[in-house]
């Protein structure tokens, strides 16, 4: 793997997931979270870890977290990969 090049801890605002239909709601939090990488990291390649798709979906597809705290590395390759970060 290459070298890293930018590491950040991101406290992602959820709060206009409200604006989905319920039943949406999970699946537009991980877009957000998606959304929010690639504009504050500048890249396109953007991998989730589990642990932030179990986070969000821990209460189910209508209620999403308000806000999820997110470690994100920027790898030389152009490359984001985003994990929960531990409280």
């Amino acid at each position: 793997m290459a070298d890293i090049l930018k590491e950040q801890i991101y406290v992602i605002p959820l709060r206009d997931v409200k604006l989905a239909p319920r039943w949406k709601r999970s699946p537009r939090a991980i877009r957000e979270v998606r959304d929010y990488l690639a504009k504050h990291m500048k890249s396109e390649d953007i991998k989730l870890d589990t642990s932030i798709n179990e986070k969000i979906w821990e209460r189910g597809s209508e209620k999403p977290p308000r806000k999820i705290r997110v470690r994100a590395m920027k790898f030389e390759d152009g490359q984001v990969q985003a994990e929960l970060a531990e409280e």
